[in-house]
């Protein structure tokens, strides 16, 4: 018997995943890497995100047919600020404001009206 997950775990997981690489992709050179000429930063930056495309695309490949097309966009925008808020405090050292909250709010207005029937 082989046990598999649930494909809205399979989906949501994999985002996850590749939102972390794709944020680092996007902001982490700003700190690290703000030195160093801007090529050099975007050619560190695309290695980072050929890592996103490789959880990214199998992602919305799988949870494609379960959920809509405009449901995997608005998943994947949650997503993304699930991850950049705790990246943007912890990794960048921003202040925690309450912005993210009502931009969270926001996001729950449009899973509401993408997921009602």
């Amino acid at each position: 018997m082989t046990w598999t997950l649930p494909i809205p775990l399979q989906t949501v997981g994999l985002l996850i995943a590749s939102n972390v690489f794709m944020t680092f992709a996007w902001y982490g050179h700003l700190k690290d890497m703000a030195s160093r000429p801007w090529y050099v930063a975007a050619l560190v930056s695309w290695a980072i995100a050929l890592f996103e495309y490789l959880l990214q695309v199998p992602a919305n490949r799988i949870g494609y047919g379960h959920f809509t097309l405009a449901q995997l966009k608005i998943v994947q925008e949650v997503v993304t600020l699930t991850v950049f808020v705790p990246f943007a405090v912890l990794y960048m050292q921003q202040p925690l404001k309450l912005d993210y909250l009502w931009a969270a709010l926001c996001l729950l207005g449009a899973v509401y009206f993408i997921f009602r029937s």
